[in-house]
């Protein structure tokens, strides 16, 4: 069989294939993304294809309840939407080390535990060592069974010949397709596989999850065609030498998107935190200046978070601003409002602003927070710390209406919060919370006049 070699780019974005190396991608517009592998063509002859499927009238179509498989781990289930869907196929991505086989080995451990038929493939570690891992977990069932292969077409037949209902696959980087020369990895090669794994998804109704690696801008890496292909992607956030991890659903096509579950690291696993926002205050300072506590919505869930920010004076020519797990610009942006507005004399300061717990915010609810934080630094006066504040913050001072007011205030009550400062155009229509003092404001001037 005669085998010819060609080179073609393809563009890490979008996937968009192309003779020749262009700066800039006709098709997803973006810049420096393509990169050069070699294919080789094969002369062979085509094998027939199969028969077409007939279109069916949608009325047609029976629907039932919706087969979801719950995974044992709650944290886990809400960010799927509720649990495991037939057939679907789910991407996890994340850091190095940051926990994404743990938490796939122990969802596996407990459907396993529940009689459900598992099957983990590793292209990177041997059997000896996923069991030395599974040893610390806990005990498995016979129903789960491990398989080290990287051949493609290995792992199809497997997966066909075995009719698994949850299949792992870690991970998506090291599977290869012999009639694809390129490297494993590969832009070629991880759009093959994923479209191999798709078909078995649909086809056979198993539910495949593909953990992914990301590059070092936290995306996953390969094309960005991956995540279109794919029916769920989750992230898995957070510091490796940290205990806690955030799981962020970015896409669901059976949920809500940018849902969240939060996660401890312990030496047996993941655990999961039932409570967050009692977690992510843990620690907090009492008395001190500069700290906010700011309540944000993640997916359905209104989480308590702690805003800290420290202001002084420069040294330099050019005062330094500096923030962690929020948006620079914001930052930049809430400063100038201070400075015009209220005629705080901060632009010949240094900033820098920190979310407590390693929480990455970029909801606009938290821009009042971010105020308080940054005029308590400034002023060196301490916010009362049975308060929270949250709302959007307008380039006029205003403070403007947030989404799910209520259940942000019931969220404060349960900790034991005393007051509440949110806009004032949230207070129409919002029910009486006993226990709680509410105080609305219109502007940032009345928010720091009440603090």
């Amino acid at each position: 069989m005669a085998k010819k070699s060609t080179t073609v780019f393809y563009c890490q974005e979008c996937g968009h294939e192309s003779s020749k190396w262009m700066g800039q991608c006709p098709a997803c517009r973006k810049w420096n993304t393509f990169v050069e592998e070699k294919v080789s063509v094969s002369n062979a002859k085509i094998t027939p294809f199969r028969e077409a499927a007939k279109p069916v009238k949608i009325g047609s179509i029976s629907m039932g309840e919706e087969a979801r498989t719950h995974t044992g781990i709650a944290e886990l289930d809400r960010v799927l939407g509720g649990g495991i869907m037939q057939g679907s196929l789910t991407l996890v991505g994340g850091d190095p080390g940051i926990g994404k086989s743990t938490l796939l080995l122990q969802m596996c451990r407990l459907l396993a535990n529940a009689g459900r038929k598992v099957l983990y493939i590793s292209g990177e570690e041997s059997l000896k060592q996923i069991k030395l891992r599974a040893v610390r977990i806990g005990d498995f069932q016979d129903t789960m069974m491990l398989l080290c292969e990287t051949n493609l077409a290995i792992v199809e037949e497997t997966i066909r010949h075995t009719e698994p209902e949850i299949v792992v696959i870690d991970s998506i980087q090291t599977m290869y397709q012999e009639s694809v020369t390129s490297a494993p990895g590969s832009v070629s090669q991880v759009r093959e596989a994923t479209n191999v794994f798709l078909q078995l998804a649909k086809g056979m109704g198993t539910s495949i999850f593909i953990v992914g690696h990301v590059t070092k801008e936290g995306t996953v890496a390969g094309p960005r065609v991956l995540e279109h292909m794919v029916d769920t992607v989750l992230y898995f956030e957070g510091d490796r030498y940290a205990s806690y991890r955030i799981l962020r659903g970015v896409k669901n096509r059976f949920g809500s998107t940018n849902e969240i579950g939060v996660f401890e690291m312990r030496r047996e696993g993941l655990m999961e935190v039932e409570n967050p926002s009692e977690y992510m205050l843990s620690g907090k300072p009492v008395g001190a200046s500069g700290s906010v506590v700011v309540c944000s919505v993640e997916g359905t869930r209104p989480i308590l978070i702690e805003i800290q920010a420290l202001v002084s004076r420069t040294n330099f020519g050019i005062p330094r601003r500096q923030t962690t797990g929020t948006d620079f610009n914001r930052v930049n942006l809430l400063m100038a409002v201070l400075e015009k507005r209220l005629g705080l004399q901060i632009g010949d300061c240094d900033a820098y602003v920190n979310i407590a717990g390693g929480m990455k915010i970029s909801e606009p609810a938290i821009d009042l927070g971010l105020i308080m934080a940054i005029v308590s630094s400034f002023k060196n006066r301490a916010v009362d710390e049975r308060t929270i504040v949250f709302g959007e913050v307008g380039l006029s001072g205003e403070v403007r209406a947030v989404s799910m007011a209520q259940q942000r205030v019931q969220e404060a009550k349960k900790l034991g919060y005393e007051t509440v400062i949110m806009p004032r155009v949230n207070l129409e229509g919002m029910d009486k919370i006993e226990g709680i003092r509410i105080i609305g404001v219109g502007g940032i001037g009345e928010a720091i006049d009440v603090i």
